[in-house]
């Protein structure tokens, strides 16, 4: 586990059940916030640490599917864990379709509550790393002049020096200047390495080039 504590949210309308939940996870060595509702829940900023949300399907108000979708639009990305003690198989499919980790049924097992919370905890970890590598990358290629970008997209796009320099309009030794600066820049040793550096931050639909 990573020196930062993970933080999980819980988030129940039974005071019970969100006494013993908050009491197992911090036994378990996370930091714990629990609510009562999902407004209360809403209201509170995410502190940024790695962690995991564990909602209650039926609650008053916003009850777990709707907070899932309102998540979504605030472009919360924490994995979710449900609770219900009166979960349909359509509310289930409905969950794990919109991105649920899992979907535990009361009364659960603790194993498989704290199962599920180390799942979704560590694909929270995994999504923040991946964040910031993206962040990373996305910082170097910034630090690139006009011409070093251009060289970059059509290196990446398998272009020879001498094809760059014709598509350019400059000398081929000229072309090999902004290269080896563009790869000292994006901090890679291969073309391999580059081609793999810049698809990374690329949108899905996006060609390398």
């Amino acid at each position: 586990m990573s020196s930062t504590q993970a933080c999980v949210s819980v988030i129940d309308d039974d005071a019970a059940v969100l006494r013993s939940v908050g009491r197992l996870l911090q036994a378990a060595g996370y930091a714990v916030q629990t609510f009562s509702s999902s407004q209360d829940f809403l209201t509170h900023p995410d502190g940024g640490a790695p962690g995991c949300i564990v909602i209650d399907l039926s609650m008053p108000g916003l009850n777990g599917l709707e907070l899932q979708e309102a998540l979504a639009r605030k472009a919360d990305c924490r994995p979710v864990v449900f609770i219900s003690g009166r979960g349909s198989i359509e509310a289930s499919v409905a969950a794990m379709k919109a991105g649920a980790v899992d979907f535990l049924t009361k009364p659960f097992d603790e194993r498989q509550l704290l199962g599920a919370v180390g799942a979704a905890i560590e694909l929270d970890r995994a999504s923040q790393g991946a964040q910031a590598e993206r962040r990373a990358i996305e910082a170097r290629v910034a630090t690139l002049t006009r011409r070093e970008h251009e060289v970059l997209v059509l290196v990446v796009a398998g272009k020879l020096n001498k094809q760059i320099a014709a598509e350019l309009g400059t000398a081929e030794k000229t072309v090999k200047v902004h290269r080896a600066r563009m790869t000292r820049k994006m901090q890679v040793d291969s073309l391999a390495e580059l081609v793999r550096t810049w698809t990374s931050i690329q949108p899905p639909s996006a060609s390398s080039a």
